[in-house]
């Protein structure tokens, strides 16, 4: 009965969350196509600018092999390889949505900058006069969405040089031309853009704008100031964004650090929001990577673009340890002797954000050395859009389910996600944590209650990493609360193992962990553990079948369990599970 009335409580205040996120994007679609109408057209007609001031530098890693791809009308945006046939690729029917916005985004002419040939540059500059005669003409569909202009914008300014290269006068003059209406554009709906990150990428472009053309000084400074305003919003003390996605940290600094680079040689201050918040995202985004160079699967993110964590890093003047601590991003890391954990130990994000938000409360990654052994599913960032539910649900973390249920509630109808996407609309209320260093070691002990008001029971995970890096303990703690139903406490502890890392079994009944050439690790329990398939998302080349050990119980029998794993130098080969 409690049980019951708990589900239904959840649905109706979920429900309530979901409608009131529908009925908020219904109201920002009506104002934007306002906007867009064309009564509103005028407002982007204006005085063209005369020429480019600067472009910006673009840290963004770029191929020349791309753009003799594009050259020959293949063009391998977001993950697919579209082929034009001859034709304009912004007049090509394609499906995927992410292939469209990754083609109006123009991020694309990085390639062809790279090459530095006269005909990668006259091509850059056919594709461009080929969208300003096309898309560029009617404000509406995939290539006019907000977060795709602001991206549009910031490279255009950033590849000036190459697209305006050997330009005749007509085309420079239709380029800056359309550049201004686009930003006139974005200036007029950014305050209707959802929250997040697509909406201070806006910001970033509009002070781009502002930087790069000629503008009077009132734009600049509105520019500014608005920027830093979204930046005191968006960027938590701990240099965390808001929508606790560490790819989200990735991507803004690799537009927020040109910026400030823009702010100097344009001889002007940057604001100290813009200051403050890459000085604090810099050690964010070292706190969020691995040994080998990756950054931590937790909410949304998918596959480390290790060259652009390296490009963006050079810029981090600290060069001391990662920070261990992020409290208002809501993780915690271990760090010692080689060995790291990074573990999600905070509540949800603003439903607004959660599109990308995952049900992994309290669930954690191992790494040593140049290997990850334990790590979550992942997301495929390139992949189809329906395997993007497994990899959100909690079984796809390395953290314990009850009765095979999320910690969290998604929303995946078709007719909610054409408007919304499939945010996380409900999790716990509360998720504590508290630090335990002491004696030479790093702990510490988080719990949350998601499953408190569906199933009665609290979840408290405590985790310990040695001194000397070779033994990580942990705790999973099971309280049943007087709601409690007998019979739904089925609980489901999950280690999910990285693809290259091998499973053996010693003759001690281990499980013993053995990536290639390196150390191994030795999983031990106080409840015989049990090895399933599992599946990694975040693989490079899509994703990969994988194992994972699992401790399977009943709450009501079994109220604590205690496991750890234990570092050991390789040796000789063992029969395999």
């Amino acid at each position: 009965m409690a049980d019951s009335q708990g589900e239904q409580f959840l649905a109706a205040a979920s429900s309530r969350r979901l409608w009131t996120l529908v009925a908020r994007e219904y109201w920002r679609r009506a104002r934007r196509r306002l906007r867009t109408g064309p009564l509103y057209r005028w407002r982007y007609s204006g005085r063209t600018p005369e020429r480019v001031l600067i472009a910006p530098p673009d840290l963004r890693l770029a191929d020349p092999q791309v753009a003799v791809e594009i050259y020959h009308g293949r063009f391998p945006l977001s993950g697919h390889m579209v082929e034009a046939g001859g034709r304009s690729p912004f007049l090509l029917d394609v499906a995927d949505h992410g292939w469209q916005k990754s083609l109006h985004g123009f991020r694309w002419l990085r390639h062809m900058r790279a090459a530095g040939t006269d005909l990668a540059a006259a091509n850059a500059r056919a594709l461009v006069a080929d969208w300003i005669a096309g898309a560029g003409v009617r404000i509406a569909g995939p290539a006019w969405e907000p977060a795709t202009t602001a991206k549009r914008i910031i490279a255009w300014l950033q590849h000036s040089s190459v697209v305006l290269q050997g330009a005749e006068f007509g085309f420079y003059r239709s380029f800056l031309r359309s550049l201004a209406m686009q930003i006139r554009y974005l200036r007029s709906v950014v305050r209707e853009m959802p929250e997040g990150e697509g909406k201070l990428r806006a910001r970033i472009a509009l002070a781009y704008a502002a930087l790069s053309l000629p503008a009077p000084p009132s734009a600049l400074r509105n520019a500014t100031r608005n920027l830093a305003d979204e930046l005191d919003r968006q960027i938590l003390a701990d240099g965390g964004h808001v929508s606790r996605n560490p790819m989200a940290v990735l991507e803004l600094l690799a537009d927020l650090l040109p910026l400030r680079q823009t702010y100097a040689n344009q001889a002007e201050t940057p604001p100290a929001a813009l200051i403050g918040a890459v000085e604090r995202m810099l050690p964010a985004l070292r706190f969020f990577r691995h040994a080998d160079g990756s950054l931590a699967h937790f909410n949304g993110m998918g596959v480390t673009i290790h060259e652009r964590v390296a490009a963006i890093l050079r810029h981090d003047d600290t060069a001391g340890a990662p920070l261990l601590h992020a409290p208002h991003s809501g993780y915690e890391r271990l760090a010692m002797g080689g060995t790291v954990v990074i573990a999600d130990t905070g509540g949800p994000p603003p439903v607004e954000i959660a599109e990308a938000a995952h049900a992994g409360f309290l669930a954690f990654e191992l790494s040593s050395g140049r290997h990850q052994f334990v790590v979550n599913a992942g997301v495929d960032t390139y992949g189809a859009e329906e395997f993007r539910p497994l990899g959100r649900a909690t079984a796809a973390h390395s953290t314990a389910s009850i009765n095979d249920t999320s910690s969290a509630r998604f929303h995946h109808s078709e007719r909610v996600s054409n408007i919304v996407g499939a945010p996380l609309v409900d999790g716990p209320d509360e998720v504590r944590c508290d630090r335990l260093d002491g004696d030479g070691n790093q702990a510490f002990i988080a719990g949350h209650d998601a499953y408190v008001r569906r199933f009665g029971i609290y979840h408290e995970r405590r985790l310990t990493l040695a001194a000397d890096g070779d033994m990580l303990s942990g705790m999973d703690r099971f309280t049943l609360s007087h709601n409690a139903v007998a019979g739904r406490d089925a609980v489901s502890v999950r280690f999910h193992l990285h693809p290259d890392v091998e499973l053996f079994r010693d003759s001690q009944g281990r499980l013993v962990l053995a990536p290639p050439f390196a150390d191994r690790w030795f999983f031990s329990s106080s409840m015989q553990p049990h090895v399933e398939e599992s599946i990694f998302f975040a693989a490079l080349g899509g994703p990969r079948r994988s194992r994972q050990i699992v401790l399977s119980f009943q709450a009501s029998d079994v109220p604590e369990v205690q496991w750890q794993f234990e570092r050991k130098r390789r040796e000789a080969s063992m029969p395999q599970v």
